[in-house]
């Protein structure tokens, strides 16, 4: 089964692929099952979660195939029988997903995508499906809170040093779409038309004979409207040197260590002493949605940030799961304590004040005779039709429309919602009918 980038990996699991073999053998294979993707508790410290990852994982359901290759080691590793096998070899999903669309906040117990079809075609999705949102939620919500925390400033993704190649590619983009400016990551740039920004480092300052050189070398290349690195070795005497080179016209500088809120106030004071008033200041090395906005107050223009972004500044999982709440029609739960879970296929709704508030995400079941909720005027279904009959639907939204999405969604949020301190999630999760 080939992913969307043409890599052949197994990308489902042993447990997955052994519930499949005793359906096929027994007969319940071909029910038709609904399974629903929601999770139990936001990452501790969090009060909102953002759906991520819904495009890539709709690309990735529609091209799950296994090959001759998957087959083939299946078959030497025996891990399933050969009726199983011959399922496999002409495997398509046909069923129906709905789900939160990118950018959609998400709170405990939120449907973020609810699949239909049979037990065989549905249950082999679980994996595939969880690593993709699980992955892009995570890095969507701490991307978010970082730009909130930079109050509209300049922000740029830089942390493909810091993860696995694919995990980088699908964090730049995830970060484009919760509000940051533009990536480093050249691949994410062709891949999904995201801007692309990014700097010399130490090591072009180290390789010259001088870091004037160095200077005069990249402003030869790129023009003065470039950002030079002025710390690597005395950060006063490189700004000096940087405006001598460039002139006054210097687009940006970057202070990559050291306390960057202090040199970022010095750097400014000498950079309007020596004329330079138009020219940037960005700073990088180690920052977090904490460390940005304890910059808020410092003449800082633009942030550049890497590992805690790519590794969801310390929730690198949104902690989803992917379970089973109804057979042909029936709702079914699992009750063991601390995991239980509600029945039957759901919707939702969320409720706005009169001035866009959001006030409580309305959770209800949708089954004939299941009484829904009564939409206010300012109430919004959250669910859209993803995938019909194992196909994209026409017309889903585009990357820059749940980009907007996430901007407009993050206002509705009560003012206590943003804060970075631990709290209860931004607005209450209400079952109908409970």
């Amino acid at each position: 089964m080939s992913s969307p980038t043409g890599s052949t990996a197994l990308l489902t699991d042993h447990y997955e692929l052994t519930m499949l073999a005793s359906a096929l053998r027994d007969g319940t294979a071909h029910r038709p099952c609904t399974f629903e993707v929601f999770t139990r508790r936001l990452p501790n410290g969090r009060r909102y979660g953002v759906t991520g990852g819904t495009s890539r994982a709709l690309d990735a359901i529609e091209n799950f195939r296994f090959g001759e290759p998957e087959l083939q080691q299946l078959a030497a590793a025996r891990v399933v029988d050969d009726t199983t096998l011959e399922w496999l070899r002409d495997y398509r999903f046909q069923g129906q997903i709905d789900g939160y669309p990118e950018g959609e906040l998400f709170f405990p117990g939120s449907p973020l995508l609810t699949v239909r079809g049979t037990f065989a075609e549905a249950v082999v999705l679980e994996t595939l499906v969880l690593s993709i949102l699980n992955h892009d939620s995570a890095i969507a919500a701490a991307a978010a809170r970082m730009v909130s925390a930079a109050n509209g400033r300049r922000m740029i993704e830089m942390g493909s040093r810091r993860t696995h190649e694919e995990s980088a590619v699908a964090a730049a983009r995830i970060a484009y779409l919760a509000g940051f400016t533009a990536t480093s990551n050249l691949e994410a740039g062709r891949r999904y038309g995201i801007p692309t920004a990014g700097t010399a480092a130490h090591a072009f300052t180290l390789l010259h004979d001088s870091e004037r050189s160095a200077f005069e070398s990249q402003i030869a290349s790129l023009g003065t409207g470039t950002t030079l690195l002025v710390d690597t070795y005395d950060i006063t005497r490189g700004i000096e040197l940087a405006v001598e080179v460039a002139g006054t016209g210097l687009g940006a500088v970057r202070i990559d260590s050291g306390d960057v809120g202090v040199l970022a106030r010095q750097a400014r004071e000498q950079l309007d002493r020596l004329g330079a008033m138009s020219t940037r200041i960005v700073v990088s090395g180690d920052l977090d949605e904490y460390a940005i906005a304890a910059l808020r107050a410092e003449p800082v223009d633009g942030y550049g940030v890497g590992t805690a972004l790519v590794t969801g500044s310390g929730a690198p999982t949104a902690e989803m799961v992917y379970k089973l709440v109804e057979v042909e029609g029936r709702p079914v739960a699992k009750r063991s304590s601390h995991k239980t879970s509600r029945g039957g296929r759901k919707a939702a709704v969320r409720r706005h004040k009169e001035t866009g508030t959001a006030v409580e995400e309305v959770i209800f079941q949708v089954a004939p005779g299941a009484a829904e909720p009564v939409l206010g005027p300012h109430d919004r279904l959250l669910q859209i039709p993803l995938l019909r009959d194992g196909k994209r639907v026409d017309e889903l939204p585009t990357l820059e429309d749940d980009r907007q999405r996430l901007r407009h969604a993050l206002v509705t949020l009560p003012w206590e919602g943003l804060k970075l301190s631990h709290g209860e999630p931004a607005i209450p999760t209400v079952f109908h009918g409970s």
